[in-house]
């Protein structure tokens, strides 16, 4: 199997899984106990859910907070509900996460445009009362790197709060420093799943979204893993001691991909992007019928979170594309453990396959 399908999960990294061990626990070991307990064994499982929240805040601004959540959708769920806005701005692309809570909160919640290369104006005016904007720094179907930082600081002029989805920058790119709040997810950054982030601005006070315990600094309720947090943490650090390294890799996969799909159409910015995703598109071309022929190649036909819909992409067509383009576009995603020979072999594969399809 070539596994090309990183904006919807990465390969566990080695690091992460060796710091996770420890923790899963079992008889004649402490790894199993609760961090919230008191004694020696659960003290030694707080403190290594402590070394594993340092870890992760490294990878973002500073003069904020880490709360520990089962994954982006939470942390997403918890900065809108917990911070009481109710009147939001968000993009056009944003995650279902973020667009689906945003329209449960605010019926009337606006809708910030993106031009035909997917990006939005780092100029847009925010209505007056508008409480809280939410743009994504790197959107997972097309890959285009919005001006979080412009947006930010527009957002704060008109009073209002600003929410960044990080979930495809974290790891790879610089954090949003003026955001307020940031959600992030291990396993986007080859950390485990089941546990994400959210960053809070310090002096930035939120309603809980889970109520019991309140072991989460009292805004998320629930045990801990351990285990989680370990590989969270593990992940974070590598992340951060390999940007560079990692973005030279996917840029020349990036190069050589392109250059082999070179008939395909871009979708969004060849530019403003981060280049371990692409996504092309190819008039009237069957996806499904592609997919069903190259079985042993993992790639998409878009959001992951979407798959099986039938619906046509909303971050395609917020680009302008028809239904019929949107529907003959694939995303491959490759990053750190990607091969440039594997993803040669894919790239050439697909393009044959398309062009038995006569297109």
């Amino acid at each position: 199997m070539i596994y090309l399908d990183y904006q919807a999960t990465t390969p566990l990294a080695p690091e992460a899984r060796e710091a996770m061990l420890p923790w899963l626990g079992g008889p004649g070991t402490s790894g199993f106990a609760n961090p919230h307990s008191p004694h020696r064994a659960g003290r030694a499982a707080a403190a290594a859910v402590e070394a594993a929240r340092e870890q992760v805040a490294s990878l973002l601004p500073s003069g904020g907070r880490v709360i520990f959540t089962s994954g982006a959708t939470e942390a997403i769920n918890l900065a809108m509900r917990g911070c009481g806005a109710r009147s939001l701005a968000v993009s056009a692309i944003e995650h279902a996460a973020v667009l689906d809570t945003a329209a449960t909160i605010d019926p009337a919640v606006a809708i910030l445009p993106v031009s035909e290369e997917g990006v939005v104006a780092g100029d847009v005016a925010f209505a007056a009362g508008t409480g809280l904007v939410a743009v994504m720094q790197v959107n997972n179907e097309i890959g285009t790197i919005q001006p979080v930082e412009a947006l930010a600081e527009r957002a704060h002029a008109a009073g209002a709060l600003f929410l960044c989805d990080a979930v495809q920058g974290a790891g790879k790119l610089a954090p949003p420093a003026s955001a307020d709040m940031i959600a992030i997810s291990a396993h986007k950054f080859y950390g485990p799943k089941g546990i994400g982030a959210l960053w809070l601005r310090d002096g930035l006070n939120l309603a809980p979204l889970i109520h019991g315990g309140g072991q989460e600094h009292g805004l998320r309720s629930g045990t801990l893993s351990p285990m989680l947090c370990a590989g969270f943490g593990a992940a974070a650090a590598l992340s951060q001691a390999r940007i560079e390294e990692d973005a030279a890799h996917v840029a020349a996969l990036w190069a050589r991909a392109r250059a082999i799909l070179n008939r395909w159409t871009l979708n969004g910015s060849a530019t403003l992007r981060w280049h371990g995703n692409l996504n092309l598109r190819l008039e009237s071309l069957d996806v499904a019928r592609l997919m069903s022929d190259l079985r042993d190649v993992a790639f998409s036909a878009g959001s992951a979170c979407a798959s099986g819909s039938g619906r046509p992409s909303h971050v395609l067509r917020a680009l302008g594309l028809s239904d019929g383009a949107a529907k003959g576009s694939i995303r491959l995603g490759f990053g750190r453990y990607t091969e440039l020979r594997e993803l040669e072999d894919a790239c050439a594969r697909i393009d044959v396959a398309a062009a038995a399809q006569g297109v």
